[in-house]
């Protein structure tokens, strides 16, 4: 299980974050929607160790990391897929994927790892030694993607992955997001594409300005009005 409890964070005199607490049981999709600058990225970014709350805590399977440093937090499984997909456009498919693997030191899993993520997507197999910056908007979505499972993730933090898309990739993005799911991964996604996200969720929390303002079942929310309005056109 992953966890948020009363996480506070502020950026000079910027309150960004106002006690958001939030909770992903073990193998569920729960998804965080809001609008532009409602404080989804920062809350990603705490958890997984990249900014530092002035209070709160996070918690992952019963233990609070708040203050465990970011590589330790991707050591214990708690990996992020970061917005703007953030590859190494000079080296090629396969160097990108092993840093993935950079803390793991179990050889032989990383190896059928890394056959799994080649399986799970073939353009990436196809094009291994090729410059990943080279590479489309999707398919560095999905190198980015292949990079987190490379780590071994426990837990999945998904910041935008559909931003940027064609929609044929979007369809084909959040495909593989469930598939992910279905083989045991934890997820907590990040979405502006709040009709897809929740879709694909379990559970939902919606944000304004740096709180949390609404929560519960997916499928209940996508037909409220308040959330039909705001995030889905009506």
């Amino acid at each position: 299980m992953f966890e948020i409890k009363d996480l506070q964070v502020s950026f000079g005199g910027i309150h960004a974050l106002k006690g958001i607490s939030l909770r992903v049981e073990e193998g569920e999709i729960v998804t965080l929607i809001g609008a532009n600058g409602a404080g989804k990225t920062t809350t990603l970014r705490t958890a997984s160790g990249l900014e530092r709350p002035d209070s709160g805590s996070v918690w992952l399977n019963g233990q609070d990391i708040t203050r465990v440093s970011a590589q330790d937090r991707v050591k214990r499984g708690l990996i992020q897929v970061p917005e703007g997909r953030r590859v190494f456009p000079m080296m090629s498919v396969l160097e990108n994927l092993e840093l993935g693997a950079f803390l793991r030191r179990d050889r032989a899993q990383t190896a059928k790892d890394m056959d799994e993520v080649f399986g799970r997507f073939p353009v990436l197999a196809d094009r291994r030694q090729q410059p990943a910056g080279t590479l489309s908007g999707g398919e560095q979505q999905m190198l980015a993607m292949g990079r987190a499972l490379m780590a071994s993730p426990k837990v999945l933090l998904m910041d935008e992955p559909s931003m940027g898309l064609a929609p044929l990739f979007v369809q084909e993005i959040f495909n593989i997001i469930a598939n992910i799911n279905a083989t045991g991964t934890t997820i907590l996604l990040v979405e502006q594409n709040a009709n897809m996200a929740l879709q694909v969720a379990s559970r939902a929390y919606v944000m304004e300005t740096g709180k949390i303002v609404l929560s519960g079942d997916s499928a209940k929310l996508l037909a409220t009005d308040e959330v039909r309005q705001a995030y889905l056109g009506g």
